[in-house]
């Protein structure tokens, strides 16, 4: 039976919707078919979906024409007067808001590309002196006057949600809260730990740090500006670096913090120098800040790994996980796992888990790592192998029994001395076969290879 309402009973609608339906069913079709669609694709896709809602749902208007001239969306080509368009979307701005470059943009747009770290006009490439996005009042109105005259209802803008709840009176505290940190000692601290608190409680406050490419460097003058380690005082420092934790947090920040220059050299010295608080902070803001492979592979080249992995030796409990998620993140990308083993990285893990200290994190760090040959050299020559049969026959959890078997799989392919230790377990304990049969899908496959490799070892011994 044929339904009946809007869609059906006026041609025009119904044109547009099936018009809609094909661009839909186009740009679906990208997406699901290139792994390389962009973000706009998928938001022209919606804007196509929300236009189809709009002509079916839409109860707002009686006459129908009107009804589809309303659906102003992205995708759509609307001959509108070119400064009524957005430089990024080349479309009908809906929020225009102007740039620290004085460029005016619409607002979801331009969010957007500050959101991925930029921080240049996108049409001048003008280094920004601050990001904050000031509404373009006299062209909306314009817009709004044109879409009048055009018989087009103009949508309400699309605001940011980051963007809400700061006031002007917090706007005022915070960058008075910044000159603070470059006055006498006592206003210092008092700034240091009142920013701790709000970017601890408050995302707005760590969002107005991106906001100002000069806010980071002053946050972390009280440290940069010290001639030596001791005259930093440790509550400050604690507080400063605390603070760069809480910025970390912020996506949008990640990218602007790790690229200030002076961050990674004084988070550096914060693992070494500071209170068991700092230090652990400051591990976790390296590993907070390694959640973007770009900030990998500038950490690793920062030499970080090195007092991170001094850090773990240590072996303060406070500190251990944070420091562990660190280094793990960090040896994703290969030429941080040549770095970390070249740092001592596999003694100080071995030693960790001999001690039966944060097994599994350390565990999952090791088998990263024994992709390097030379880690696996050194799991052969300090006892990894005897400890790593001993986890698997001992322990009840499942993925480390299967880190354990990885490891030990490169050690059998790399090194024929440890065959005979791998034999005598098997012979006497069972211990391969066992996993074999009862672990995990990816230690069954590793523990049937070790033991295919030790019985054509056995064939080729009888035959000779």
């Amino acid at each position: 039976m044929a339904k009946t309402g809007l869609l059906s009973s006026d041609p025009t609608v119904r044109a547009r919707a099936v018009e809609l339906k094909k661009e839909l069913q186009r740009l679906v079709k990208t997406i699901v078919d290139d792994e390389d669609y962009t973000i706009r694709t998928v938001d022209q896709a919606k804007d196509a979906l929300c236009a189809l809602r709009e002509l079916k749902f839409n109860k707002r208007s009686t006459v129908p024409t009107t009804t589809t001239t309303s659906s102003l969306k992205l995708h759509e080509a609307l001959s509108c007067p070119e400064e009524f368009k957005c430089p990024l979307s080349k479309e009908l701005m809906r929020d225009p808001v102007i740039l620290a470059s004085g460029q005016t943009y619409d607002r979801p747009f331009i969010q957007k590309w500050l959101n991925a770290g930029n921080r240049t006009c996108p049409q001048t490439e003008q280094v920004l002196s601050h990001t904050i996005l000031t509404p373009n009042h006299l062209i909306r109105d314009m817009i709004s006057q044109w879409c009048k005259s055009q018989g087009i209802e103009l949508p309400n803008p699309v605001m940011d949600g980051k963007e809400e709840g700061v006031t002007e009176a917090e706007r005022d505290r915070f960058f008075s809260l910044l000159d603070k940190l470059c006055a006498a000692l006592p206003q210092q601290k008092e700034a240091a730990k009142e920013l701790r608190m709000l970017t601890k409680k408050m995302p707005s406050f760590r969002a107005l740090f991106g906001e100002s490419i000069d806010a980071i460097p002053q946050l972390l003058t009280p440290l940069s500006g010290s001639k030596s380690e001791s005259c930093v005082h440790p509550d400050l420092q604690e507080d400063v670096i605390t603070t760069l934790l809480n910025l970390s947090i912020h996506d949008s920040n990640k990218k602007l913090v790790a690229e200030t220059p002076m961050v990674i050299p004084l988070l550096m010295e914060a693992l070494r120098s500071g209170t068991i608080e700092t230090r652990s902070n400051a591990a976790a803001t390296l590993f907070t800040l390694s959640a973007l492979d770009s900030n990998k592979a500038l950490i690793g080249e920062s030499g970080a790994l090195k007092p991170l992995i001094d850090l773990l030796d240590d072996g303060h409990p406070l500190a251990m996980k944070d420091v562990a998620s660190a280094i793990f993140n960090l040896c994703i990308i290969h030429e941080n796992k040549a770095r970390a083993v070249r740092d001592s990285a596999v003694s100080v893990i071995l030693k960790k888990i001999m001690d039966g200290v944060l097994v599994d994190e350390l565990l999952a760090i090791l088998a990263m790592l024994s992709t390097h040959q030379r880690a696996i050299e050194e799991i052969g020559e300090l006892g990894g192998v005897p400890c790593l049969l001993h986890i698997i026959r001992e322990s009840t959890c499942e993925r480390n029994k299967e880190n354990c078997i990885a490891i030990l799989h490169i050690v059998c392919l790399n090194d024929r001395t440890k065959w005979k230790a791998l034999r005598e377990e098997e012979s006497t304990h069972g211990t391969i076969s066992k996993l074999a049969q009862d672990g995990t899908s990816r230690a069954k496959r590793k523990a049937n290879g070790i033991l295919e490799r030790l019985r054509r070892a056995v064939n080729i011994t009888h035959t000779a």
